[in-house]
């Protein structure tokens, strides 16, 4: 068992940065369940401050800034492992999102991931799944953000299809009504720019495919809130109260609190964009009824932190179904994590990283760094780095990604110091001795014979790695001295002197 599962923590928190606004919850957690403590939401645009060359300019990032600095006022007791912070699709857009998230995650003191628009959707799944009923009905989940709109068909808990389309309420909003003045032309090309979008997966999740819709986040419970106001809805979303609404908006022209007394007026530039992407998808999917759920990302983030602690970590799960689909040798594998595992019993730490964390990349490291065999023998570590890096992995943000291929691309023959530099704190500098013991554990099993190697007595220091055997064993082995030999070539170009007898 491990130490999280002794003592799990009382409180955990999830942090949304979105396109349009940010969001934190607090959870307490007793007996495995999430009761939810507090929650802060403020309207940061961080879309609005992304300029045609796709930087954040410095007024929204100081908005940003400032607003996380706050979160993370609320957050400081809590400890490392208890906080997920993610950015979505301003973060995966913006080409100065690297230094902004160096200042990020100083003010709110926690790391923050980038998650791709598929990882985004399925978290958005798990947080509405987790607030329905379990009755086996096919859902079509819908969650309109600022800057993306994800769609997911999912069973009970299990999501089955996932899309992130580069649509939301901000991007609509700046693109069509940029100075607040709603025509019906206007509107007219917004709904066709979303139904554009959707026209490759219309057959995917029209209303032939799913017995229920489910739309989640602040434009469907905005929506939602106004047609029930005013009867146009008994509950939820339905085509014809939709419709009312478009023509009452059309025929005002703007959103302003004279017209719209019952929205919140943060919401009033970005509500049309919102409207135009969800009457799209009613009109395109065929939809006459949507349930709106409370659950969205953040529960997701909360529910997979949640199985992080209890040891059921999706991302094992991730790298054991692609060790299965590109064919790797379970044995293998099983060799080298045996090897690694003797190498971390004799270290206290390694790379400034605690030994649970630092295992458990080398596990998965190891489980794939074979992947790209099923492509081409030749230069296969970089097969399996590409494969890592750009496939979509639940359970995996981009830096992750980064860094699990980085651990794999460096694997074998030259050991390139320059990988490292790319990736984020403290990884720039906990992931080369990873590295090193990965490449040793690789070489030291490189025979892919059953018997392990010999017990080993295994010192290490950022600069120098001693390897000892017993007496005659390397004597009797001579394809691995060699093998080593070569590798202390290897390790030596990049300043890392090894030794061993």
């Amino acid at each position: 068992m491990s130490q999280s599962q002794k003592h799990p923590p009382e409180h955990v928190a999830a942090v949304d940065l979105g396109s349009n606004s940010f969001h934190m919850v607090v959870a307490k957690l007793r007996a495995g369940e999430l009761i939810v403590v507090d929650r802060l939401r403020e309207m940061v645009r961080l879309g609005a401050g992304l300029n045609a060359q796709r930087h954040l300019t410095q007024d929204a990032q100081q908005r940003a800034l400032a607003c996380l600095d706050r979160f993370g006022q609320r957050l400081r007791d809590l400890p490392p492992g208890c906080v997920r912070a993610v950015g979505t699709n301003t973060l995966r857009t913006a080409r100065n999102a690297g230094q902004f998230l160096i200042q990020a995650e100083k003010v709110l003191g926690y790391p923050i991931d980038i998650i791709s628009g598929i990882e985004e959707a399925r978290l958005i799944y798990e947080g509405v799944a987790q607030s329905l009923a379990t009755d086996g009905k096919r859902r079509l989940v819908m969650d309109i953000g600022g800057g993306s709109t994800e769609y997911i068909i999912g069973v009970d808990k299990v999501p089955l299809r996932k899309e992130s389309l580069r649509m939301g309420c901000v991007s609509m909003s700046l693109a069509h009504f940029s100075d607040g003045k709603i025509t019906s032309k206007r509107f007219k090309n917004a709904v066709i720019a979303a139904q554009h979008e959707l026209e490759p997966f219309e057959y995917t999740f029209h209303k032939d495919h799913w017995d229920e819709a489910v739309g989640a986040s602040g434009t469907s419970r905005a929506i939602r809130k106004i047609l029930v106001g005013r009867g146009w809805s008994k509950d939820g979303i339905t085509r014809d109260g939709l419709d009312r609404l478009v023509d009452t908006l059309l025929s005002l022209g703007r959103v302003d609190k004279s017209g719209f007394p019952d929205l919140n007026p943060d919401r009033y530039p970005i509500f049309a964009g919102g409207l135009a992407i969800l009457h799209a998808t009613f009109k395109t999917l065929g939809i006459q009824q949507m349930q709106v759920s409370d659950g969205a990302l953040r529960e997701g983030l909360l529910y997979d932190l949640l199985g992080r602690i209890y040891n059921d970590d999706i991302r094992s799960r991730t790298v054991a179904a692609l060790a299965t689909r590109y064919h790797v040798d379970l044995q293998q594998v099983g060799r080298v994590q045996e090897t690694l595992k003797s190498f971390l019993d004799q270290i206290p730490s390694i790379g400034g990283i605690d030994r649970e964390a630092a295992e458990q990349w080398l596990n998965w490291a190891a489980s794939l760094h074979e992947i790209g065999l099923d492509i081409a023998h030749s230069q296969y570590h970089k097969h399996s780095a590409y494969i890592i890096e750009n496939a979509d992995l639940p359970g995996f943000s981009r830096q992750d990604q980064v860094l699990l291929a980085t651990l794999v691309r460096v694997h074998r023959r030259k050991f390139h110091l320059k990988y490292f530099k790319e990736l984020t704190p403290p990884w720039n500098e906990a992931a080369r001795p990873l590295a090193v013991l990965l490449r040793l554990a690789i070489v030291l099993n490189r025979s892919r014979h059953g018997n392990p190697p010999p017990d080993i007595a295994f010192g290490f220091s950022d600069s120098r790695v001693d390897l000892r055997f017993p007496s005659q064993w390397l004597e009797n082995h001579p394809l691995t001295a060699a093998d080593l030999e070569q590798e202390a070539g290897n390790l030596g170009a990049a300043g890392i002197e090894l030794t061993y007898l």
